[in-house]
């Protein structure tokens, strides 16, 4: 196995499988393993168009990072076996990163490698880019990297009439943070219409750069976690890090080829390495 392939199979700490899901008990088959997916978590952003108001306490559960700690939840939820249907009420709330995140686990559980990706999907708004996060496996039949939405469940693709298929998403549908930050640095785009809610521009490409960067070594951030360049204001970013900044999105466009150079870089920079206090 190519030495990125064998990186992709195996779990980070947010994707370690949970002790109580034995693999063998997985379906193999990706549209399960998505159904699975959707069938443990429900986005924080959606609550209302599945008719559920919950706590604030509740709505909290989407800070929590790691696989293993959102399945130790959800057995205090509802402790039936991950592969028993959940009523809405009691699925893990969470976002587009955790709908990633637990997928990649199962996938890699199942002896498929599998990388999460931040970015920008083109689908939720007209002309705009809404800051995302996807999952790409490798499909070994057809030797390519294939890119899943696992949040998308037919509710969701109902509501935003989505008319490609969500397990073999389109590239040109799900913009990566280093194709918007290589777009918008050489003027092809327009940062400001890169973001979520009222947060946009380059600085907040620059983070989904950086997330997209760490997802590329197997550390998935929370979307709303911030060091190093990430949390640098504007003003403090200076020509040195742009530079490194265009390197890494060079990098990223095309992670097959630059992957040795995304691990080491992940291991010399101290200002992408991340703090011991994110991860746990």
């Amino acid at each position: 196995m190519e030495p990125d392939l064998d990186f992709y199979l195996q779990p980070g700490l947010m994707t370690a499988l949970p002790p109580e899901i034995a693999a063998a008990d997985l379906p193999q088959d990706i549209p399960q393993l998505v159904r699975l997916t959707q069938n443990a978590l429900i986005h924080i952003f959606w609550l209302d168009r599945y008719g559920l108001k919950l706590s604030e306490a509740r709505k909290q559960e989407v800070n929590i990072r790691s696989f293993k700690a959102k399945y130790a939840r959800m057995l205090e939820l509802d402790p039936i076996p991950f592969s028993q249907e959940r009523s809405l009420d009691r699925r893990l709330v969470g976002n587009c990163r955790d709908f990633s995140v637990v997928l990649a686990a199962l996938l890699k559980a199942k002896g498929i490698p599998a990388r999460a990706r931040c970015g920008f999907g083109t689908y939720f708004r007209p002309k705009h880019f809404e800051d995302h996060w996807v999952v790409e496996y490798w499909n070994c039949k057809e030797a390519r990297w294939q890119m899943v939405d696992a949040q998308l469940d037919a509710l969701q693709q109902h509501a935003l009439k989505i008319g490609f298929d969500p397990l073999n998403l389109p590239a040109y549908k799900f913009v990566t943070g280093a194709k918007a930050w290589l777009l918008c640095r050489t003027g092809q785009a327009d940062p400001n219409l890169f973001g979520i809610h009222d947060m946009k521009g380059l600085w907040f490409i620059r983070g989904d750069l950086v997330r997209d960067f760490l997802a590329l070594n197997n550390i998935e951030l929370l979307p709303w976690d911030a060091y190093g360049l990430i949390a640098k204001h504007e003003s403090q970013v200076t020509e040195a890090d742009f530079l490194l900044l265009d390197r890494i999105a060079s990098l990223c466009l095309n992670p097959q080829d630059g992957y040795s150079e995304i691990r080491a870089m992940y291991r010399d920079t101290r200002d992408l390495q991340v703090l011991p206090s994110i991860l746990y």
